[in-house]
């Protein structure tokens, strides 16, 4: 018995502490799986990534394209990737109520701010995380409610990442805080145009006005300087991607990035440097 006492302990000390929390929350739209680091420690708390899907994928299927979940461990983040709401009609492909441009195309009424704004406070609940470590990356669609989110709750999100999304389309003001924003896009982007214009009908900024904007929001220069290359898409013989950078004259706990891939789609090929690449610039752009 002794003997059997002792083997339990020991697997109790194996697990460690991520083990004695759920690893899931309910925000209002059903059980989400919370990727928890195995390094997690209630006394620290650790950063919070928010992996925002495109217009028809979702949490799950996002994640596999990215692979962000994979290097929690690594990195000593949590990581949420929820779904958005379903259209009506058609396929019922989910979406983002995000701007005015993409993708609410039937007039669904649905409040996503309000629904991303209550997970990360359910992640909040039952994790410690860091407040001045609150990240969203999204692609398209999830890049524009990136940019919503950053627009309407800047007292809590640190920094966004956006690949193929873009700023809202109407000229909001400065929000009270600064953001830090990443905006990555390929410069053959046929969904998004990387120059913005027409996307079904609605207009939208292209990849440098929406940097320009939140450079402006957050009191940056808007003349960005050239801050060399990277290889983000592994189609395209790299590196292939040029950095712009906004970081003249920002208030504190704000810039602004553009990474452009010279070639690259909407959906790139990912290189295998590209979600570390992106995971290290969010997690070195916290809340002052």
């Amino acid at each position: 018995m002794r003997r059997v006492c002792r083997g339990l302990m020991a697997i109790l000390v194996v697990i460690g502490p991520a083990s004695a929390v759920a690893q899931t929350v309910d925000a209002g739209r059903g059980e989400l799986p919370v990727h928890v680091p195995s390094s997690y420690d209630e006394a620290a708390p650790a950063p919070l990534i928010v992996l925002l899907h495109g217009y028809t994928s979702s949490g799950a299927g996002q994640d596999t394209y990215m692979q962000v979940s994979a290097l929690k461990d690594a990195y000593g983040f949590i990581m949420v990737a929820p779904d958005g709401t379903r259209e009506d009609g058609g396929n019922r492909p989910r979406f983002w109520n995000a701007s005015d441009a993409c993708c609410n195309f039937r007039g669904s009424t649905v409040d996503d701010v309000a629904y991303l704004a209550g997970l990360i406070d359910a992640v909040k609940a039952e994790y410690a995380v860091d407040d001045k470590r609150v990240y969203l990356f999204g692609h398209s669609n999830g890049g524009f409610m990136s940019y919503r989110m950053a627009h309407e709750h800047p007292g809590v999100i640190a920094a966004i990442a956006s690949l193929a999304g873009a700023d809202q389309s109407r000229p909001r003001p400065a929000p009270p805080e600064p953001v830090h924003v990443l905006q990555i896009h390929g410069t053959a982007d046929t969904a998004i145009p990387y120059e913005g214009g027409d996307f079904r009908e609605r207009e939208l900024p292209g990849a440098k006005a929406s940097v320009e904007n939140w450079a402006a929001h957050n009191g940056c220069a808007v003349t960005g300087a050239d801050s060399g290359t990277l290889d983000l898409d592994g189609g395209i013989d790299g590196p292939e991607s040029d950095v712009t950078r906004y970081t003249d004259g920002c208030r504190p706990g704000g810039s602004a990035e553009l990474w452009t891939i010279d070639g690259g789609g909407h959906v790139p090929a990912l290189s295998p440097h590209f979600t570390r690449l992106v995971v290290e610039w969010l997690l070195g752009h916290p809340k002052p």
